[in-house]
């Protein structure tokens, strides 16, 4: 077989994914796409109870939007904030359900190895006229396929930052794991009585942290015995309050006002910024141990804690394909310094497309979460465009990949005043302070 025949290999089933779906149908190009879960957009059903800050405006690709009109699928009302489990149950399914799309959808398939048809990374004869080899754990059996090119949008979510400090797990934390819970549990509903009562440690310093705390505390008018301790790096608590009134997005606004007055009621207990080197169990119960400035610090008492440090990336899979990472952000290189927040204290967002995610292995493609690596900046809509343009350049419309069709909302905060040429029209973009999908 011809490679021009093969079809594009698409890793994941979320939003990105499927936007690169729609965009290769659209586009009249062969694909096949490898769900790890087993329905489309698991991972955002993980988090399904939290709603985005971003309204259905930001969340829906164009070229999903196009074919699901087509279908006469009705689209959801653009300016409502919808939760994870409408991104799925409202966009993704009726997407995946497509004629087109949905006979080249693999479900239960997890990716463990890609690389070049009978040729390990070391050699380079003829590398690039080779197709792609992937190997894919399908229902429980073992399956090769073949692929002219990859686009790696498996995301980040499934594989969460440790509790300890340094990125590397505390002592005590693998043993103590199921008094741990890394995301963010539905502490309103099916997850209640895990934390009813209990006396809860919340770990990180970002939305989710935030949300999470939110909903602890709600937990205290029906059961009043529920406490709440917030650990963090960060150096003063005011730094998560973010733009407030002034931000474009009005619900990750409203976390930093009602975080604010929790934060000021003195309704929950405050560690910062504390450094977790040890979880140690007594009679059930976790003691915290590590570093607040410089000295020691202990934390006894706590039930349960909830890790809301963030994701990595996974590249095990990667191991036989040439691709670049930034050595700090674990992003792609030429994102790095637009995320980086040891540069910047607000995300610069530029826009991007398929040259700057072009990796050395010629027809691979790390895009969605994944391509920022570490950094907790992402919008849906910047993945839509990334995938957009990658679609265009394979199907040799090399104007369209390097054009720039991505609309960025204002926060209202942290404007940097940079301009960009986007469809012949001079607009601003404005820096996106925790740019993020969902609280």
């Amino acid at each position: 077989m011809n490679n021009r025949d093969l079809p594009v290999a698409i890793i994941g089933g979320g939003p990105v994914g499927l936007a690169a779906a729609a965009h290769l149908k659209k586009n009249n190009q062969p694909f096949i796409l490898f769900e790890t879960g087993r329905q489309i957009g698991a991972n955002i059903l993980k988090w399904g109870h939290v709603r985005l800050f971003s309204p259905w405006e930001y969340n829906i690709d164009k070229a999903a939007e196009t074919l699901l009109k087509e279908a006469q699928i009705p689209i959801p009302n653009k300016e409502y904030v919808p939760y994870g489990k409408e991104i799925v149950n409202d966009y993704l399914k009726p997407l995946a359900n497509l004629r087109g799309i949905k006979e080249n959808i693999h479900l239960n398939s997890k990716v463990i190895a890609i690389g070049r048809n009978g040729l390990d990374k070391m050699k380079n004869d003829k590398r690039e006229e080779l197709p792609f080899s992937i190997q894919v754990i399908e229902n429980g059996t073992f399956n090769m396929y073949e692929a002219k090119a990859v686009i790696d949008a498996s995301g980040t979510w499934q594989n969460p930052n440790p509790v300890g400090s340094g990125g590397i797990f505390a002592v005590g934390e693998i043993e103590n794991r199921a008094q741990i819970y890394y995301g963010m549990p539905d502490i309103n509903e099916t997850d209640k009585d895990k934390y009813a009562n209990k006396t809860t440690l919340v770990v990180g310093g970002g939305h989710s942290a935030i949300g999470t705390i939110l909903a602890l505390n709600n937990l205290i008018k029906e059961f009043p015995n529920t406490k709440i301790h917030w650990l963090l790096r960060k150096k003063q608590i005011s730094d998560v309050y973010g733009g407030q009134e002034a931000d474009k997005f009005k619900a990750r606004g409203a976390l930093g006002i009602q975080i604010e007055k929790l934060v000021n009621s003195g309704a929950i207990e405050i560690h910062t910024p504390v450094y977790i080197h040890e979880i140690e169990k007594n009679n059930g119960q976790l003691i915290i141990k590590g570093l607040k400035h410089k000295d020691s610090f202990t934390l006894e008492g706590i039930d349960k804690i909830i890790s809301n440090t963030g994701s990595r990336p996974d590249f095990n899979f990667l191991r036989e394909i040439r691709f670049d990472s930034d050595a700090a952000l674990e992003s792609v290189p030429k994102l790095a310094n637009l995320i980086d927040p040891n540069i910047h204290s607000c995300g610069t967002v530029r826009p991007h497309g398929e040259a700057e995610l072009r990796q050395k292995e010629k027809g691979f493609y790390i895009v969605g979460v994944k391509s920022y690596g570490r950094a907790p900046i992402f919008l849906m809509t910047t993945g839509y465009e990334q995938v957009r343009s990658i679609v265009a350049f394979m199907n040799g419309d090399f104007e369209s990949a390097k054009r720039v069709e991505l609309y960025l909302p204002e926060t209202g905060v942290c404007s940097s005043g940079i301009s960009v040429k986007i469809k012949d029209d001079l607009i601003k973009v404005k820096k996106n302070c925790a740019v993020s999908c969902s609280t």
